[in-house]
């Protein structure tokens, strides 16, 4: 290995910009245990690391995309050409044979950063370099754009990690329900059946079926409106999940956000959502602020010729759904509810869910899915999720996880550092701390994920979302969180 450049007095208050080669199908945790070894190298944290850099045919690189998103940072791509125009300390002709640069490494931090601090350092499949962020007096760049696409289930890839960052309820499916699931498997050979399904789901919520669409999960409900409405002005009320907005924009929407401020609790107010607003997307309770917004609120929001799209998908994870619109028909305008199974019930891998809303936009809506779009099982589990045993056992697991939500926020007012906005509702509370990046690369390092803030728009690096698990769980979570702010 290279040695260091540079001494720790003149970079140890910088950002550093961490250069990395790699081999095709270099694994995330390889990556990161080694930019850990060159940061231990000049004695920088975790937290100084601004950003990733890499030659452009390796910008794609799965390993490399879980790193940077693991970090809480970017990372950038290089075309060849210009990485191989950067003079490197260390060039190597076989690097230069396979990419056109010298040093990948070197290179692509030296081009991102200013003065190179360390030297390539290598693993088995990886390179990595350090070099000092480029300070710049100009006008600040506008904010990087939030990752849309980034969800919680890419913080737990990693084996062995206790999981805070996902949202479905721990122990599920329940047994009956896998048992009933496994039965279904018996009738695959037929297409899929709806009626009994639909009937279900319609008796849940008072509603004719016809104002019923069963889907493959709710985010295809986001993609079927998305590509059905032709709004002028979209809004999408945020901080929330980001799926209905990222549909919007691929269906070539113009989308307008409305900020909620923590100041405020991220509770929506008066006059928050422009009038000329024709289609309005706003979640309750909300992810990842866990706000449960009164229905009146909402309802306020209705009104003739204007769409508005209210996600609650965590609303059975509130005991007695009072805030719920999902029953309430004939309302100003189109109010359209969407629903899914998959947190309670524990089926993100089964993909099933459900729209309401008025029976002449649902048809519309049903016109625009494939034939067949919910599958046998998915289908099983809409039926029987809907009965009474199973909402009575989804009562029953609201109110224990409104017992373990107390508990969680009772621990986190322990420290000082730590704030919780508003009143959390659902199976999860949004924090704000500082450093948020460093705290949570250093959770994983004791072993715990949680979810990073920064990918929702209106949010940013000192948020991060708690899933909400058992007693045992939080205390563990909590202890492991008091060591990391205790620098341990």
């Amino acid at each position: 290995m290279s040695g260091e450049q540079g001494n720790e007095t003149d970079h140890r208050d910088g950002r550093v910009v961490v250069g990395v080669g790699a081999s095709a199908g270099v694994a995330e945790t390889e990556v990161l245990e080694l930019i850990a070894d060159a940061l231990a190298r000049v004695r920088l944290p975790a937290g100084a690391v601004h950003r990733l850099a890499t030659v452009e045919q390796r910008a794609a690189e799965p390993g490399l995309l879980a790193a940077a998103r693991a970090l809480g940072v970017p990372l950038t791509g290089h075309p060849a050409a210009e990485l191989a125009a950067v003079v490197v300390p260390t060039p190597s002709t076989a690097v230069l044979a396979a990419t056109g640069t010298a040093s990948v490494a070197e290179a692509a931090a030296l081009l991102d950063g200013g003065r190179l601090v360390l030297a390539k350092v290598k693993s088995a499949r990886a390179t990595v370099a350090l070099a000092t962020a480029v300070a710049t007096t100009a006008t600040p760049a506008e904010p990087a754009e939030p990752d849309l696409r980034h969800h919680g289930d890419a913080e737990v890839r990693a084996p062995g990690l206790v999981d805070l960052a996902v949202n479905v309820r721990t122990g599920t499916p329940p047994e009956w329900l896998r048992a009933a699931l496994a039965a279904s498997l018996a009738d695959l050979a037929a297409y899929p059946e709806q009626s009994a399904a639909l009937t279900a789901v319609a008796a849940r919520h008072r509603r004719p079926a016809a104002e019923v669409l069963l889907t493959a999960g709710a985010a295809e409900a986001f993609v079927l409106l998305a590509r059905t409405l032709r709004p002028r002005h979209a809004v999408v009320v945020h901080p929330q999940f980001t799926e209905p907005e990222a549909a919007l924009r691929d269906a070539g929407v113009t989308v307008h956000r409305v900020l909620l401020s923590a100041a405020d609790g991220f509770r929506l107010t008066p006059g928050a959502v422009p009038e000329q607003a024709d289609l309005v997307v706003v979640g309750n309770p909300t992810n990842p602020t866990s706000v449960l917004h009164p229905a009146a609120a909402l309802l306020a929001l209705a009104r003739p010729g204007r769409t508005l799209v209210v996600d609650e998908a965590f609303m059975d994870t509130t005991p007695g759904e009072s805030q719920s619109l999902a029953s309430l028909r004939e309302l100003p305008g189109q109010v359209v509810v969407l629903r899914s199974l998959t947190k309670t019930w524990g089926l993100a891998g089964l993909r099933v869910g459900y729209l309401l809303g008025p029976a002449e936009l649902v048809a519309e809506l049903g016109r625009a899915q494939p034939l067949w779009p919910v599958s046998t099982p998915a289908l099983t589990a809409a039926e029987l999720c809907s009965a009474a045993p199973a909402l009575a056992e989804a009562e029953a697991a609201a109110a224990l996880l409104a017992e373990h939500r107390a508990h969680l926020l009772r621990g986190l007012t322990g420290f000082g550092a730590v704030r919780v906005h508003g009143e959390p509702a659902g199976s999860f509370v949004l924090i704000e701390l500082p450093d948020a990046a460093r705290v949570r690369t250093r959770l994983r390092a004791a072993g715990f994920a949680v979810r990073r803030g920064d990918t929702f728009p209106g949010l940013g690096p000192h948020w991060l979302r708690i899933a909400v698990r058992d007693e045992a769980t939080t205390d563990r979570f909590l202890a492991a969180l008091a060591t990391v702010l205790d620098g341990g």
